[in-house]
């Protein structure tokens, strides 16, 4: 039990939510903002400023890790953020999972500002971009989708958000949630108008294991944007992380419904003729038992039911015993006329 409450308490500092940036006390010691982020006056966070080539970013300071304590408990995160982009074509916003050792600092001409280095150097990192730019070279569906990204600026898995009538840059606020549940090994990410609901079903699914992909290492987290050669702008307004531990007793593999089928064996239909010579040699089978115990219950009634009395020996009848004797009646005339 006490090693059970360590495990949450710590796995509760992990977590942090900031409705505002500007009045929550512990906002410097957990945030750090570099390139042009800043803090303006409405208690937001401004990633980009107007004018071309702007890039900013805003990191959790403490890193986190995935695979917890010797036992190799998973953890699961969930993040949702709220945010807006000016109706210029950028690069837009990207959340994203790094290496601790990744430079935080660095901004180079990357989407959203992230630099990778060399393609032999680059770290092993997972983002959810919000793309408002359409770049050929990354094979990008249009200027108004939402990706997953694995090692890389391709989309593992892409979605035009104009099919669920939403603009990214459309100026009006967002909200997105980001689900990774280690249990079923899968990162879902959903999106609505600000104000609304988190939705039930998922824009984006995609199976990964984050444990395995960055090698159980600890990692950083955060958001960041560029507007390229444009004068988009990028605000945040609330940003929140949890983190939950996984029982280490629960099932680490989704089921695989093919693996299943493999081991069900096929329905073999019947034939009729088949049938019909089953009922055939059932009815003879029945009758023989039928006829077996009629001819057994005969049998034991000749036995036990016909058996004779036996008259004891004293009870039994001598001819000497009995006297025959002759009995005279005698039956006088009739009175005649009623008179004697």
């Amino acid at each position: 039990m006490i090693s059970h409450l360590k495990m949450l308490n710590a796995g509760s500092s992990y977590s942090f939510s900031f409705e505002t940036f500007d009045k929550n006390p512990n906002f410097q010691s957990n945030i750090a903002l570099y390139g042009d982020a800043k803090v303006v006056g409405n208690g937001s966070l401004q990633l980009t400023r107007a004018g071309s080539s702007s890039a900013g970013r805003v990191m959790y300071k403490q890193p986190i890790k995935l695979v917890e304590g010797i036992s190799g408990n998973m953890v699961s995160f969930s993040t949702n953020f709220s945010f807006l982009m000016s109706t210029d074509d950028g690069d837009g916003l990207a959340f994203f999972l790094v290496p601790s050792g990744f430079y935080v600092r660095m901004f180079d001409n990357s989407p959203f500002g992230l630099y990778l280095g060399s393609e032999k150097s680059s770290p092993k990192f997972v983002a959810v971009e919000f793309d408002t730019s359409r770049d050929a070279k990354f094979g990008d569906l249009n200027d108004n989708h939402v990706g997953i990204d694995v090692g890389g600026f391709v989309s593992v898995k892409v979605r035009n958000v104009s099919s669920n009538n939403m603009v990214l840059n459309s100026g009006k606020r967002l909200h997105s949630w980001i689900d990774y549940e280690a249990g079923s090994k899968r990162l879902e990410v959903r999106l609505s108008q600000s104000g609304d609901i988190k939705p039930i079903d998922p824009l984006l699914s995609y199976p990964i294991d984050l444990s395995k992909m960055l090698n159980d290492e600890r990692v950083l987290i955060g958001l960041s944007s560029s507007n390229g050669n444009s004068s988009q702008t990028c605000f945040l307004y609330s940003w929140s992380l949890k983190l939950r531990h996984v029982p280490h007793w629960m099932h680490s593999e989704p089921l695989d419904p093919r693996a299943f089928a493999k081991r069900v064996k096929p329905v073999v239909v019947q034939k009729k003729s088949d049938c019909i010579l089953k009922i055939l040699a059932a009815m003879i089978f029945g009758t023989a038992c039928g006829a077996l115990g009629a001819f057994m219950v005969l049998y034991l009634w000749t036995i036990f039911g016909n058996r004779r009395p036996v008259v004891p020996e004293e009870c039994s009848a001598h001819p000497g015993d009995f006297e025959y004797k002759k009995v005279k009646v005698v039956v006088d005339k009739a009175v005649q006329d009623g008179k004697h």
